[in-house]
């Protein structure tokens, strides 16, 4: 550990469950420690979160957290992982191999195996790039202290299926967003709740309640045209509806 103190020592400190773990690139030890639980009730009000591709996550008071896989750092981080691939696929090309057999050997040399590692490298500041700002935003939100917290349930298996889609999709991270959020809920005594899959969160109108049935995914803004003729942006007002869903079972 760099930072100094962090983990405590000294007698009646109860080190549990050590393990070692081998990613590709370093080794690392994880060890649990006993610490006391927190016993405060957040009393604040709920909110609700709606996450999305154009942007990470819309919560229901307003605030915006942005897509970092937008960020002028990451695109060239993934340029230049292109490239790289690009590079180990040609140098694999040049010493494929022929057996007596008539099928197709690949020689690994030392280039390519130093390149493989340049790759690893890179993917792994790629994913602790991400898991960063999963990290920021999840802290952040539960510092708030809310009373509950409402996410929707992602059919992430199937939205995965899009191929014009897919790469955001699996970029956004959405499973481990919703991993640390419960977690951090569960040590801060925050009620989490999952809305149900088929929930329409976007196609209802959170002032209203009327329920829109031809809202398309190109829809930015929610419209209600059939009610009250309030306008809306579409992942603001799915946050309004996964908070009432909240209200509603707490």
């Amino acid at each position: 550990m760099c930072e100094h103190r962090r983990i405590p020592y000294g007698e009646g400190v109860k080190y549990i469950n050590p393990r070692v773990s081998f990613d590709g690139l370093s080794w690392w030890i994880s060890v649990g420690i006993e610490y006391p639980d927190n016993i405060e009730i957040p009393t604040n009000k709920g909110i609700g979160i709606d996450l999305g591709i154009e942007k990470l996550a819309v919560v229901s008071d307003g605030t915006v957290y942005k897509n970092i896989n937008k960020n002028k750092r990451i695109k060239k981080l993934e340029k230049k992982k292109k490239r790289l691939q690009r590079k180990i696929s040609r140098k694999y090309e040049m010493n494929k191999i022929k057996t007596k057999g008539g099928e197709c050997r690949y020689e690994k040399t030392k280039n390519i195996i130093k390149l493989e590692n340049q790759l690893k490298k890179l993917n792994q500041r790629l994913t602790n790039i991400r898991h960063n700002y999963l990290h920021q935003i999840t802290t952040e939100i539960i510092k708030r202290k809310p009373s509950f917290i409402v996410v929707e349930d992602l059919n992430v298996t199937g939205m995965m299926k899009n191929k014009h889609l897919s790469k955001a999709i699996g970029q956004q991270r959405f499973h481990e967003f919703t991993r640390q959020l419960q977690y951090k809920s569960e040590w801060n005594n925050i009620k989490f709740i999952v809305a149900d899959r088929f929930f329409p969160s976007s196609k209802t109108c959170s002032q209203c309640g009327s329920y829109k049935k031809d809202l398309k995914l190109s829809d930015r803004k929610y419209i209600c045209s059939y009610c009250c003729g309030s306008i809306l942006d579409r992942d603001y007002n799915a946050s309004l509806n996964l908070k009432n869903y909240g209200q509603e079972l707490v």
